[in-house]
């Protein structure tokens, strides 16, 4: 079971990885709300077409009484990934995307800390594959830049609601129904993306058709499959090790560049590319070495 919730996860950022390339792409004539609230209501009626197809398995679940909704659960996930995603947004209007990229990871580090707080154990194995993936991420997308500005600082903050939505999922992805729980997460999204499209930016119809083939990809893969991938992986997969498959998003956003827009990657970004994955694969043997131990 852990190994199918390692695989979702490293499906749920590799959609989120090659989704960066969509959203360059798809924001060439749309404002980063409106191209939000356009991915995100797909989203939306992707998650309502699988809610739908899945009503009889919901109808035997609550004739066995084992069935927990999971409509209320997307509330607070809904409204972590909301901000987290809008702060990041407004964040990139100030600052480079590498730093964007480096900073918002910090998340690598606060969900073990959090989960400390919250009592859960962490191993060594998995702190010492934290802080080596983050080191990668530095290397990745950093590239040396150390200085600091307001977009740095709402990308910081945005982290920590990023922190928040992974520690939340694992709260309720093992008791409440994934597939209403992200339902739920869209429908947030959508509507708070909506609101501040109205109120800050303006669009034609004709901008979102020239749109539409990102919006359909980053709308169904990254919102309806990855977030949904994230969900049911994280029911098998401990939040620091969780976290730590999620940043090899890094890594599938950099071969995606190279690949689709053609950007280069210097020796330094190849070499965060093998330590993030060192990070990753760290602790994968954690959770070996506590099975064989029993533990």
């Amino acid at each position: 079971m852990h190994l199918r919730g390692t695989l979702m996860l490293l499906a749920a950022s590799f959609f989120w990885g090659t989704t960066f390339v969509a959203q360059i792409l798809g924001m060439e004539g749309l404002g980063p709300y409106t191209y939000a609230a356009c991915r995100f209501a797909l989203g939306t009626l992707f998650m309502w077409a699988l809610w739908y197809a899945y009503r009889g398995k919901r109808a035997d679940q609550r004739r066995a009484g084992t069935f927990r909704s999971g409509f209320r659960a997307g509330l607070p996930v809904g409204l972590a990934m909301f901000v987290g995603v809008t702060l990041q947004q407004v964040a990139l209007l100030y600052t480079t995307a590498g730093k964007t990229a480096f900073i918002t990871t910090l998340y690598i580090v606060l969900v073990p800390l959090a989960a400390v707080l919250l009592g859960q154990r962490v191993r060594v194995l998995q702190w010492c594959g934290a802080f080596l993936a983050f080191a990668g991420v530095y290397f990745l997308s950093a590239h040396g830049e150390m200085t600091i500005n307001t977009g740095d600082l709402l990308v910081l903050i945005c982290s920590f609601f990023w922190m928040a939505q992974i520690l939340l999922i694992d709260r309720f992805a093992r008791t409440v129904d994934a597939i209403e729980l992200c339902f739920v997460e869209m429908i947030v999204c959508t509507l708070g993306s909506a609101v501040l499209a109205a109120i800050y930016e303006s669009f034609a119809w004709a901008d979102v058709w020239h749109a539409s083939v990102p919006i359909l990809y980053a709308g169904i893969l990254s919102c309806g499959v990855a977030y949904t991938c994230q969900i049911l992986g994280q029911a098998y997969v401990e939040p620091t090790q969780a976290a730590i498959l999620m940043s090899t998003e890094a890594v599938f956003a950099a071969v995606a560049g190279w690949i689709v827009l053609g950007e280069t990657m210097s020796g330094v970004q190849m070499l965060g590319c093998v330590l993030l994955l060192g990070g990753a694969l760290m602790t994968q043997m954690s959770e070996r070495t506590k099975f064989r131990s029993g533990q």
